[in-house]
């Protein structure tokens, strides 16, 4: 492992430096991404946006630490971790990531508040330690009173807001939602955004998520559009005008 290579932004929680991601498709050599170059800073509100099989969630694979580039650099706090073996990453998403999916990914079999317990299990935190940072998050997120409910008692933005909870539970420096509002209504997404927001501002938790809804642009400090596994920082105004110009053909 090379720890010493250079970070080109001072601070940064994760970069990718000139990373590609390859898969084998039979005999076909598919190239997911392409060439990236990317720094998320501490207190980002990211979102990353693009059609399907753009290569979002491949880029969230990375920043996330749970696929490694088939080229170039990836730092993490500045060191080097493309050539961590499986062991060391997840014990590096143990500690700095927490994670949201677009289909809640609860334990069905468990309440509300175990299922946001179970990532301090995993770092095998004390059950009453764990159980009360687990109810504190359930009422930060407004769910208090769902703690002991399954999550089939629940309705979609309440298992979401549980999957936020279960996210913040460990205190991580990034959290990688892939696709947050995918299966909510407008109405619930804008609550989901707007809970993830406060919990950016208030804490100072980075979020990098990525989504196919351009209008989210709007709510996010900064955005990059992705396109057959190529990714371009773009101000909000031009990814609209893109997006219409691409519907019209």
């Amino acid at each position: 492992m090379n720890t010493a290579v250079k970070p080109l932004a001072s601070g940064a929680i994760v970069e990718l430096q000139d990373v590609g991601r390859t898969f084998l498709l039979g005999e076909t050599r598919i190239e997911a991404l392409r060439h990236a170059t990317l720094a998320v800073m501490p207190g980002d509100f990211l979102a990353i946006w693009g059609p399907s099989g753009s290569g979002k969630s491949t880029l969230l694979n990375l920043l996330g630490l749970i696929d490694s580039p088939s080229y170039g650099r990836m730092l993490f706090r500045g060191e080097d971790v493309a050539g961590l073996d499986d062991n060391a990453l997840s014990d590096y998403r143990s500690r700095e990531i927490g994670f949201v999916f677009q289909n809640f990914n609860l334990i069905p079999v468990l309440s509300a508040l175990e299922n946001v317990m179970l990532p301090l299990h995993c770092q095998r935190a004390p059950k009453a330690e764990a159980r009360a940072r687990a109810l504190a998050w359930l009422q930060k997120v407004g769910l208090a009173a769902f703690a002991d409910h399954p999550p089939e008692k629940l309705s979609g933005g309440q298992r979401q807001r549980v999957a936020i909870a279960r996210a913040m539970v460990t205190e991580p420096s990034l959290v990688i939602a892939d696709e947050p509002t995918a299966n909510l209504d407008s109405h619930t997404s804008r609550e989901v955004i707007d809970l993830m927001q406060a919990l950016n501002h208030k804490t100072g938790v980075t979020f990098v998520l990525s989504t196919h809804d351009p209008r989210l642009l709007a709510r996010v400090s900064r955005h990059l559009a992705l396109r057959d596994g190529e990714i371009a920082e773009a101000s909000y105004e031009e990814s609209m005008l893109k997006l219409n110009a691409e519907s019209l053909t």
